[in-house]
């Protein structure tokens, strides 16, 4: 059962649509409460990164076999010049908390980061049932 969805993100508003459609896609498979606010939180912060570095890009959301959810945040903005720097607790550079991508990393089973000066930034990652 292979099911995939993507909210293009352009403004605020898509980030509301791609937690919606990662919430109900995650409730569909199963996952429970707290997996599912885990699963929406981890799509916000990667939505709103692209919206905020990025100005645009996608989120695709893929149902792993039945027990698993892919998310896929893609953007082609400027990259990130120190992936290590970004994935430090507490590194901000929109004076924000810095909990952004460690936090995803964190809320999620599975975590993958490329990004190329000049041409965008892939984040995937994976939750799945226990």
């Amino acid at each position: 059962m292979e099911n995939e969805s993507y909210v293009k993100i352009r403004s605020e508003w898509d980030i509301v649509a791609a937690r919606q459609l990662g919430r109900n896609m995650a409730k569909e498979l199963g996952f429970g409460p707290v997996d599912q606010a885990r699963i929406t939180t981890a799509i916000s912060e990667m939505a709103r990164n692209i919206y905020l570095y990025a100005g645009k890009g996608e989120i695709r959301i893929k149902q792993m076999g039945k027990s698993g959810l892919k998310v896929i945040a893609e953007d082609e903005g400027p990259g990130i010049p120190d992936i290590r720097k970004v994935l430090e607790d507490g590194y901000s550079t929109s004076g924000g908390l810095g909990a952004g991508l460690p936090g995803v990393r964190r809320l999620m089973d599975g975590f993958d980061i490329t990004s190329v000066q000049g041409k965008g930034t892939t984040i995937q990652v994976v939750k799945w049932l226990r």
